[in-house]
């Protein structure tokens, strides 16, 4: 199978202690406990997405962005059929929630090809772009490119009333979680997409309880890891709606 660079697992053999939570973990049944470690079964297995990553209470795991072979979805299919069909719910729900579509296998680089990726033109909403969602969007997406981008936690458009007006009008958009999603995960799609894409400053919008400033942190590794210098602003937003810092 062709290799080509693309997020994969990697596992610290001396971290791991053999607890075997990560096994749980995976969708994709990529990772077995042998002779007392978490060892990748076949790269072609693993899809990149982390999923193990939140399973694992050592932190023995890690994503990382080296030369691989190719994830094999229809090979994962047919091998969860034969050997775990008790995975094979799972891992569809798992590929359905991150916006690939059975039948077409993710592109190399770790992107995440969902199909319903779409520049937006509407005349009442300043949003221009679908997907929203970090863990959805593709690095590659063509609004991404050259790109103010609004990184924005989940609560702050309920919160702040004039979200549209005031901080989506010519910017493309990523939202998430720092409290309930995979962190890791995160850092490493911005990163991809910081690589990628050309992105020309990052914004980002958080709230003002203490997990939320989280995803302050997400942006900054994601800009050490992507290795561009670029405008960085954080914007706190209060829980009665008012900006608070930044903007």
């Amino acid at each position: 199978m062709t290799k080509t660079n693309r997020n994969i697992i990697s596992i610290d053999e001396e971290k791991c202690d053999g607890c075997g939570l990560c096994i749980t973990g995976c969708p994709e049944g990529a990772l077995r406990i042998i002779d007392g470690k978490a060892r990748l079964v076949k790269e072609s297995f693993c899809d990149g997405l982390g999923a193990c990553l939140g399973e694992c209470p050592r932190g023995a795991l890690r994503i990382v962005e080296r030369e691989a072979e190719g994830y094999d979805f229809d090979g994962v299919i047919e091998r969860l059929k034969k050997e775990s069909p008790e995975l094979l719910e799972r891992h569809l729900r798992h590929m359905k929630e991150q916006g690939i579509e059975p039948e077409r296998p993710r592109a190399g680089h770790g992107a995440l090809p969902c199909a319903s990726v779409q520049v937006l033109h509407g005349d009442k909403s300043r949003l221009r772009q679908w997907p929203i969602k970090l863990q959805l969007v593709p690095p590659d997406a063509p609004f991404f490119q050259d790109a103010d981008l609004a990184l924005v936690a989940d609560c702050v458009p309920f919160t702040y009333a004039d979200m549209h007006g005031n901080f989506l009008e010519g910017r493309a958009i990523a939202t998430g979680c720092p409290k309930f999603d995979d962190i890791a995960a995160h850092e490493n799609k911005l990163a991809q997409i910081i690589k990628q894409s050309g992105v020309k400053s990052i914004k980002v919008l958080h709230m003002e309880v203490p997990c939320c400033s989280g995803l302050v942190r997400i942006a900054r590794e994601a800009l050490t890891a992507g290795g561009r210098g670029i405008p960085f602003e954080s914007v706190t937003i209060g829980v009665n709606g008012e900006v608070r810092g930044g903007g």
